[in-house]
């Protein structure tokens, strides 16, 4: 059996921390989390009491003078992710990261550049290219079941700001670059590509602070997206709903089918109800859905997944990370594409 990974934990405190390190968990002994780096002024009021005596630096620098592990999680704010990953990737760390990983293109490239300078395996948080049921989708449009494809409406709205408080990090344009399509919107907006299969070349956006609660980035707003197959697609969503809670779903429509998926549908582990063409008496209606899972962390399965895909490239035994410096890179282009569209109040061409 090989040896375990050893893994620092940067970013204890971080919104996902708990749950990222609760996934890490299961994966022991293959995953061991050997050293901390608090982060967040010190913050440890989520600090699981197993990992209360590893050893713990204040800097990503002390750390790498520390030099006992192979590999990091970062959980950081937008602003400080990208000089952690060039520091560690130059020390030819692995790297898993908390998505988008950075405020900009600009602050991104530098980790593209050490990422592949390096060789280290990299992976971001984007979960949903782990889901079981994007996965169904992703094939059905390879094999070609829905016809051509014409229309995706995506819908994320979730909890208010006043459920964080809109003094949190997470709210500050220094700290986090973008609002709510940096946080939850990027999960949609990153796996429309991998599911489509197709490039995304036209952004028109209208976002920014639709709510009752000021704060310097956007809470929501709606974005159109022109696909390169002719398609288009919606996505709407916000910090809006006033407890905490989260609606959100897909509907793709295509000349040969078309279906809903509620990836939080009561009972299950995510359902598509299926609707196609009725070519002689019988019409094609189906409800496809997975028995709920218990796993435990972030995200859950998906997260196992993402994990141990990362672990295949870490041992050199592949190049199978879903979520690699390419594909966040495209994210902030995306999401720089939006901004611009919103802002100057015109349709925006996206070429990457």
């Amino acid at each position: 059996m090989p040896s375990p990974l050893r893994l620092a934990f940067i970013g204890i405190d971080h919104p996902h921390g708990a749950g990222w390190r609760e996934s890490l968990q299961l994966l022991a002994p293959e995953i061991e989390i050997v050293a901390l780096v608090p982060a967040f002024d010190g913050g440890v009021a989520s600090l699981e009491e197993r990992y209360a005596r590893l050893p713990r630096f204040e800097t990503v620098e002390a750390l790498l003078e520390f030099g006992e592990f192979d590999a990091a999680m970062i959980c950081l704010p937008n602003r400080d992710t990208p000089a952690a990953c060039v520091a560690l990737a130059h020390a030819r760390k692995h790297l898993a990261v908390e998505k988008p990983g950075a405020r900009s293109v600009g602050e991104f490239q530098p980790v593209v550049d050490a990422v592949r300078e390096s060789g280290v395996a990299f992976q971001a948080g984007y979960l949903w290219r782990y889901d079981v049921l994007s996965n169904r989708l992703r094939e059905m449009v390879a094999d070609g079941r829905f016809g051509k494809l014409i229309s995706i409406e995506m819908s994320m709205v979730t909890s208010d700001l006043n459920r964080r408080g809109p003094g949190h990090y997470l709210f500050d344009r220094e700290l986090s670059g973008s609002g709510f399509f940096s946080w939850l919107g990027c999960h949609w907006l990153d796996l429309l590509p991998y599911v489509v299969q197709q490039k995304i070349v036209g952004v028109t956006a209208r976002i920014g602070v639709f709510g009752d609660v000021p704060t310097s980035v956007e809470d929501g707003g709606t974005i159109i997206l022109e696909l390169a197959g002719g398609g288009i697609a919606t996505l709407i969503g916000g910090y809006w709903l006033p407890r905490w809670v989260t609606e959100s779903g897909w509907t793709m429509r295509g000349s040969q089918r078309w279906l809903k998926w509620d990836p939080s549908r009561p009972g299950t582990g995510g359902a598509l109800v299926i609707h196609g063409p009725q070519p002689q008496f019988h019409a094609m209606e189906e409800t496809f859905s997975l028995p709920p899972d218990t796993t435990p962390g972030y995200g859950g399965p998906r997260t196992q997944h993402l994990f141990r895909d990362w672990l295949t490239e870490v041992r050199g035994e592949g190049k199978i990370c879903r979520n690699d410096v390419t594909s966040a890179m495209q994210f902030l282009q995306l999401l720089e594409a939006i901004e611009r569209s919103s802002d100057e109040r015109r349709r925006v061409e996206l070429s990457y």
